[in-house]
Formats: structure tokens, C-alpha cells, sequence
């Protein structure tokens, strides 16, 4: 028992000085993710102060919602920040995945043709297109044609084959910014700039749609600034702070945006109906704080991604990549590995870590999931998180963070706890 405790305390002895290593390597990046919080916090002031939000904004009417000042100013201070034409940010959103397939279904019509350039799209969207199952409603059963390009082995978008594929008329062009579940960069908003004007150089009419989860903020300006038509993502990622309850938003072009709405409510309601529950306090609130709660995720993730590499583990991207998601992709390449670090994460976690994290399906996704999500928003991928689908290479997808320490404090418990399974020896200390 004294040798197995003592061998516990060197684990966590050793994984802490490897953590401290790398956080003082890590400092000036740390300290210029710090210095970039004032200009998007600027932007998002300018937003505020443009549209003059008060304490009048907090509340909602009841019922249909109809002349809700609160939702009508939320919704011109997120285009703002977008630098989009117009916004609708609503709680009836129940996801990202929900407000990507609202705009797909409000835009695409029975003979319209889709084209994905960034490869397999997320696992949620499998079914709302029509790759998997049947029965429900999926976008191919109303008649919509899809095709994807396959990403080029570096990961990048294939601009070639995207020539050729635009001989072909396109009503949509589908660019998801951030990996996902696949292993490559996650696309910058410079690139998807790129796309877009090449897209719109052949095919004007086509409406380049951006799948923008996990990117908010990261980068100085967003998608409809560079040429995306429409956007859309979740709340309870970046642009929620870490304090927005629930919900989504879409962005763009006024039309495409009203066109969305219209398949969130009705044709001929559109963006004009649906109550803020009295909750447009916490929205404001927490795109004030996302600033702030974006760099300290994108801190987090170099510290992940510097501390697994140096322990020989691929990671994606490097800690000295540039980002523009929050998420951070480490390849451990066993199964048992990826239980060990989600069940450490998830006993450092402020909610539920008396809970052990088991695989296990989840509606949306083919394989089943091992996640820790210890969080106050339930779902929230702006707090720290982790997650992995059970399956080849076996990935671990981490992301969020509230502050800088708490991804440490994970960090250290994962791997003291995967050098007592025997799956990684750590360096001795001094």
C-alpha cells in the first residue's frame, strides 16, 4: 500500500513539473493570446455601444414575441460582430447542429444541388443530409442532390477539384471552419475567404455556407466579412461566454437569414416570432465575456498540445500552429488511453466528477462516445471538455476552458493517471 501511494505521488509529482515546463515554454504565446483579448472585446464594446443596449434589453415579452425589443437589438449586436447583414440569435436553437440544418432546409429547395468541399461533415449532420439513416426527413429525401470533395492529404481543400466541381451548378457550397472529428487544420478565415471569392468568381448565385462552430472570435474577423453568404453555430461554444443556457445563431445575407428563420418558425413568420424567456441579459452577458473565455480556451489547447507532444503523441495542430477553432486533437491510438484521460478529466471537473464516463451512443453520431463534460452548461464546449468517438485512430478531441488553471490542474491528473495504466512514462523530475 506505501509503495503503490508513493508511486501515485511521483506520477503526480513528475506530470506537474512537465506541465510547469511547458507552461513557462508556452509564455509568450500566452501572453500575446492575452494582448489579442482587448481588440475583440473592442469590437464587441463598439456592438454594444452602436446599438445602445440597456437594462430595457433584458426582458422578453411573453407569447409570440412579436416587436421584442430585447431580441431585435440581441440580434443586430451579434451581426455586428459577425460583420454580417443581419443575425438571428434565438434559445429555440437547441444546438449548432439545429441551426446549421435551419438554414440548410430554409435555403435549399427539391433539385438544388449541395457540394461539401471540406470532406465528410460532422457526424450530426450525416443524417440531416441524407449520408445515414431514412425516414426522417433528411435533405436528400426532399430531393436535394449532395456531393463532397475529399480533403487533399495535407487536409487542405482541394482547389482543383473545386474548379471541377463548379462546372457543375451549385445552389450551396457547404465549408465546415473547424475539424471536427477528422484529423487536419481547421480552415482560417483568411482561406475561407479564398474559397469563397473563387466560388462566387464562377458560380455568383451559389451561397457559400459556413458550418462556423468552435471559431467565433478566435481570429479578428469572421466569415461574412471575407465573402460568406450565410453562418452558423452554437451558443453554447464560443459566442456564449461559458453563461448562455442554451441556443444558436445564424448570420449573413438578410434573405438567407430570413429564409432560416422560416424553417425555425414558419413560412411567414420567420424572425419576427419567439420570446427570449426573459434570458437576453445572460446572451448580452456572455458575448461581452467570450473575449476573454476564447483565449483562455485557445491557451488551454497549446498547453495540451504542447504537453502530448512532448511525450511523443500526435497532436492537431502544434501549439505554434496557427488556430482558428478552439478545438485541439491528440492522437493516442488506444482505446483504453481515451477512457483513462476522459475519466481524469471529467473527476476535475466542477459538476458530476464523481462520475465515470463510459462509451455510449449519442443521439447523432455513428460510433459511439466517450466524453467528460463536467460542466454548468450541460453540453457546454466552451468549458473545458473532452470527448472521442470509439473508433480508428482513436482521437481525443479536447476543448473550452473557463481559465488556463483548470486545464492544468486536468492535465496533470490525465497524465499521472496514464502513467499509473502503464500507457505513458513521464520524464523524472530535476
Amino acid at each position: 500500500m506505501a509503495s503503490q501511494q508513493s508511486d501515485s505521488l511521483d506520477a503526480q509529482s513528475r506530470a506537474r513539473a512537465l506541465v510547469a515546463a511547458v507552461r513557462e515554454r508556452l509564455a509568450p504565446q500566452a501572453a500575446a493570446r492575452t494582448t489579442a483579448v482587448a481588440a475583440r472585446l473592442e469590437k464587441v464594446l463598439d456592438a454594444f455601444a452602436a446599438e445602445r443596449v440597456g437594462t430595457q434589453h433584458f426582458a422578453s415579452l411573453t407569447g409570440y414575441g412579436h416587436g421584442d425589443q430585447g431580441r431585435e437589438v440581441l440580434d443586430r449586436v451579434f451581426a455586428r460582430v459577425l460583420g454580417a447583414e443581419k443575425a438571428a440569435v434565438r434559445l429555440q436553437f437547441v444546438s449548432g447542429t439545429h441551426a446549421i440544418a435551419a438554414a440548410l432546409f430554409g435555403v435549399l429547395r427539391p433539385g438544388d444541388r449541395m457540394l461539401s468541399i471540406t470532406g465528410c461533415p460532422y457526424d450530426t449532420l450525416e443524417e440531416v443530409i441524407g449520408l445515414r439513416g431514412e425516414g426522417q426527413g433528411s435533405l436528400a429525401e426532399f430531393g436535394v442532390a449532395y456531393d463532397e470533395l475529399e480533403l487533399t492529404p495535407s487536409g487542405a481543400v482541394d482547389e482543383d477539384a473545386l474548379d471541377a466541381a463548379l462546372a457543375v451548378p451549385r445552389r450551396l457550397i457547404l465549408i465546415q471552419r473547424s475539424c471536427g472529428y477528422s484529423w487536419r487544420p481547421s480552415l482560417s478565415v483568411e482561406t475561407i475567404g479564398r474559397l469563397c471569392a473563387r466560388i462566387h468568381a464562377r458560380q455568383p448565385d451559389c451561397v457559400c455556407f459556413v458550418d462556423n462552430c468552435y471559431g467565433e472570435l478566435v481570429e479578428p474577423q469572421e466569415p461574412p466579412e471575407v465573402g460568406a453568404d450565410l453562418v452558423a453555430g452554437s451558443l453554447i461554444k464560443n459566442l456564449g461566454g461559458t453563461i448562455a443556457p442554451s441556443g444558436g445563431y445564424v448570420a449573413g445575407r438578410a434573405d438567407l437569414v430570413e429564409q432560416a428563420c422560416c424553417r425555425l418558425t414558419a413560412p411567414g413568420i420567420g424572425s419576427e416570432g419567439g420570446t427570449g424567456f426573459d434570458l437576453h441579459r445572460l446572451l448580452l452577458q456572455g458575448l461581452f465575456l467570450a473575449p476573454q473565455m476564447v483565449a483562455e480556451s485557445l491557451i488551454g489547447a497549446d498547453l495540451v498540445a504542447e504537453t502530448f507532444a512532448s511525450l511523443g503523441f500526435p497532436v492537431q495542430p502544434q501549439a505554434a500552429d496557427g488556430r482558428s477553432d478552439l478545438i485541439q486533437a491528440v492522437r493516442l491510438g488506444n482505446p483504453e488511453a481515451l477512457k483513462v484521460v476522459c475519466r481524469a478529466f471529467q473527476a476535475c471537473s466542477p459538476i458530476g466528477s464523481y462520475l465515470d464516463p463510459v462509451p455510449a451512443s449519442m443521439p447523432g453520431y455513428a460510433s459511439d462516445l466517450v466524453m467528460a463534460g463536467g460542466t454548468f452548461i450541460d453540453g457546454s464546449t466552451s468549458e473545458f471538455s473532452a470527448d472521442a468517438p470509439l473508433r480508428e485512430p482513436f482521437n481525443l478531441y479536447v476543448q473550452g476552458g473557463t481559465h488556463r488553471a483548470h486545464v492544468e490542474l486536468a492535465l496533470v491528473r490525465a497524465l499521472a493517471a496514464l502513467h499509473a495504466a502503464g500507457l505513458v512514462d513521464l520524464p523524472h523530475t530535476g
